[in-house]
């Protein structure tokens, strides 16, 4: 299931809260992991009311990120299977600023997921288009 193109997406507080504990949790290292929760669509926003934390399994994990192969398989089983949608993905720059690093671009799929971004203890959200990177402003909501 693809999720629809739209530039409207809302997050959970508890979303934002989880992304900042994980980057501070990783001391140094890129954290990545899921965003999970019901993919909107005619007109409706997608709704991020997850996160869930996975292994980098990267070899060089100060400097990229891997989310483990066998933990997106697992959600897009469950997805499939009437579960939460996978939305996005998200992971900590820890060095470096909250938007999309030219390794992010290149291993962009534009399939319309949104990307967390944290760095310095700020969250950004950027959706994955066909066309590269676009920044998506949240409205952050209560669960």
């Amino acid at each position: 299931m693809d999720i629809e193109v739209t530039r409207s997406v809302e997050v959970a507080s508890e979303v934002i809260a989880t992304l900042i504990a994980e980057a501070r949790r990783a001391r140094g290292l890129e954290c990545c992991g899921l965003l999970l929760g019901s993919a909107g669509g005619q007109g409706a926003a997608a709704r991020i009311t997850q996160a869930v934390p996975t292994a980098n399994v990267h070899p060089e994990p100060a400097r990229h990120f891997e989310i483990d192969p066998a933990v997106l398989i697992r959600a897009y089983r469950a997805m499939r299977d009437g579960g939460p949608a996978l939305i996005g993905f998200y992971h900590s720059h820890p060095n470096g600023h909250p938007r999309p690093s030219a390794g992010d671009c290149e291993h962009a799929g534009g399939d319309g997921r949104i990307w967390a971004i944290v760095a310095a203890d700020t969250v950004h959200f950027w959706r994955d288009a066909p066309q590269g990177f676009i920044a998506v402003s949240p409205l952050v909501v209560t669960a």
